[in-house]
């Protein structure tokens, strides 16, 4: 099943069909509260009284001309102003093809630094999203040369893929800001690891490997999971060395574990809820249903709904 749907987050003819069936956009919405940065927002306010911070992306990916990647941009900066108008404590999380990547990386380092500068005026980080692995390189070391010039960026690496220890290695001297996913692109194995058993153990060695720097403040860490036990293991093992659980942010997708969100801050964590809108949904979308099978019943009470 999972590899089913992540074959058809790449199929060219029902990326353009699917989207405009009624219940694909109905069954949509578990994720996303809309496709416009106003009902983003929208969404937002609720979680202001939790306690809950806030991480807002528009989705798509690998433009077809620079004149998009300056509309992406524009885009992200007026966004970036709304946050600090309306007083939420939101960031943003920027795909770098969505900058051009594929077509000029001089100008997309140009947009994710004035992004991560605009970003840093208003107290804010500039967070950029990992993509397939044909693209992890080129991101890391973007990265690398971004926070070079800007402290407060952060970056997105995927627990699955076999490079990850390596590339946490590499980047630990910059004091970054890292935010751990499990991984949600299908990848060979000789780049990835595809058990889930595995997946998961790597996830928890490399959080574990750096709860010491967060601990000490040299580290941002956002665990990006909704793994709830694995999150238990890791803040334990955390506790057994004299880390507390706030060392660490809890990130989690809007509309999944909403009550447990909640649970989570009232029990001592630091929480920050991904919105995610916009009409680029269907790749991303297909890719979250092949997380859970559960996402899939879900989708599926829709299309009989």
């Amino acid at each position: 099943m999972r590899h089913i749907l992540l074959w058809m987050a790449r199929n060219r003819w029902l990326k353009e069909h699917l989207p405009r069936l009624p219940f694909a956009r109905r069954a949509v919405r578990r994720f996303m509260p809309g496709e416009t940065v106003d009902e983003a927002l929208a969404a937002a306010e609720p979680f202001r009284s939790h306690g809950i911070g806030l991480l807002f992306t528009r989705l798509g990916e690998n433009l077809a001309n620079l004149g998009e990647a300056q509309e992406v941009a524009d885009h992200y900066h007026a966004l970036i102003d709304e946050i600090a108008t309306r007083g939420l404590d939101g960031e943003i999380s920027v795909k770098l093809t969505q900058l051009g990547l594929d077509l000029d990386p001089d100008a997309t380092f140009s947009h994710a630094l004035s992004l991560s500068e605009h970003a840093a005026r208003t107290g804010g980080t500039f967070w950029i999203d990992m993509e397939g692995s044909a693209y992890t390189e080129a991101t890391v070391a973007m990265y690398e040369r971004l926070k070079a010039e800007q402290p407060n960026i952060g970056l997105c690496l995927q627990a699955y893929l076999r490079r990850t220890p390596d590339d946490i290695q590499r980047l630990l001297p910059l004091n970054p800001a890292i935010r751990l996913v499990k991984g949600a692109y299908d990848e060979h194995a000789a780049v990835a690891f595809r058990k889930r058993s595995e997946v998961d153990g790597a996830y928890q060695s490399l959080a574990v490997l750096m709860l010491p720097k967060a601990a000490a403040g040299e580290l941002r860490l956002g665990l990006g999971t909704h793994d709830l036990e694995l999150v238990d293991r890791i803040a334990a093992y955390g506790a057994s060395a004299g880390h507390p659980k706030t060392c660490f942010e809890v990130q989690m997708l809007y509309g999944i574990r909403a009550r447990d969100q909640i649970r989570l801050v009232q029990d001592g964590y630091r929480v920050r809820d991904l919105i995610s809108y916009g009409e680029a949904w269907y790749a991303w979308y297909l890719r979250r249903l092949a997380e859970r099978p559960a996402n899939v019943a879900f989708a599926l009470r829709q299309l009989f709904g």
